[in-house]
């Protein structure tokens, strides 16, 4: 009787192998990039300064981000494929491994982090209040300071006097349907600022040099990352290690270069000795 076990036991180490094998059998997407000699980039081509297409390139910051992967992956920039997608599909392909990598000012939170792997952030959005150059309220202690004098424009969205409050508790707003209205309240003296994400405040600064300023105040935070298939960790290590070189290390050039061309300002250069974003 003893003996008639031991082909069960064997049958069931036999059934197990394939499962071990197809368990080590992991996603490699870096040496499918590094076969394939391009890196696929999901975003989208209708919201400046991150990504908008202009005589058929996409361009914007989160396209340069696509061009730092891509000079880290074969030390030349232009080896990068954008491909269009909505706000909606940036989980989606991933995970049907349409896109190697979404990069689309995608805001990092609990359960997106659920569904797919962030990388480091490479921004941190904000909102801010854009003034007229020579207005009556130079900056945000100005504006606070009049209190219900003061009217902002802003997008609308069912949270935006919420929003507007937090900075400006007492101030007045007036919602409008696009992003060329409320600049139109501002221009027409209809508002006395606006609220904005802080990346379009600087976009906006940047193309119109000498006619808008920044009331100095921005709130809340939100971080933007890339996005990849959560079930490959040597990728993810890779592009985070990409990334914080260029924010922080070798090349960081690129990555100041890119900021500045897209939000007028230059980021402050990496600190030598101890690494300064680990304290």
């Amino acid at each position: 009787m003893k003996n008639a076990k031991k082909p069960i036991k064997i049958i069931i180490v036999a059934a197990m192998i394939p499962a071990l094998f197809a368990a080590k059998a992991q996603a490699n997407t870096l040496q499918t990039v590094l076969d394939r000699g391009e890196l696929i980039v999901g975003t989208s081509s209708s919201n400046p300064p991150w990504h908008f297409t202009e005589n058929g390139q996409t361009l914007g910051f989160d396209a340069d981000i696509g061009h730092i992967l891509a000079q880290a992956l074969f030390n030349d920039s232009s080896k990068v494929r954008f491909v269009e997608q909505s706000s909606d599909a940036r989980i989606p392909n991933l995970l049907t491994n349409k896109v190697d990598i979404s990069c689309q000012a995608m805001t990092v939170t609990a359960s997106r982090a659920q569904q797919v792997a962030f990388t480091v952030p490479y921004y941190r959005e904000g909102i801010g209040l854009l003034l007229l150059q020579g207005s009556d309220h130079s900056d945000y202690d100005a504006l606070n300071s009049a209190g219900d004098e003061v009217t902002v424009a802003v997008l609308q969205n069912v949270y935006a006097e919420e929003m507007v409050h937090q900075a400006l508790p007492d101030a007045k707003v007036d919602q409008y349907e696009s992003q060329n209205l409320i600049y139109q309240a501002l221009n027409s003296h209809r508002a006395d600022a606006v609220a904005t994400d802080l990346s379009t405040l600087k976009w906006y600064m940047t193309n119109n040099p000498g006619r808008y300023v920044d009331s100095g105040y921005s709130w809340n935070p939100q971080s933007y990352a890339c996005a990849v298939s959560p079930d490959d960790q040597r990728w993810l290590n890779f592009i985070n290690t990409a990334l914080q070189e260029a924010m922080y290390g070798v090349e960081f050039e690129l990555y100041a270069d890119a900021y500045e061309r897209w939000f007028g300002e230059r980021p402050p250069a990496p600190q030598t000795g101890f690494p300064s974003e680990m304290r």
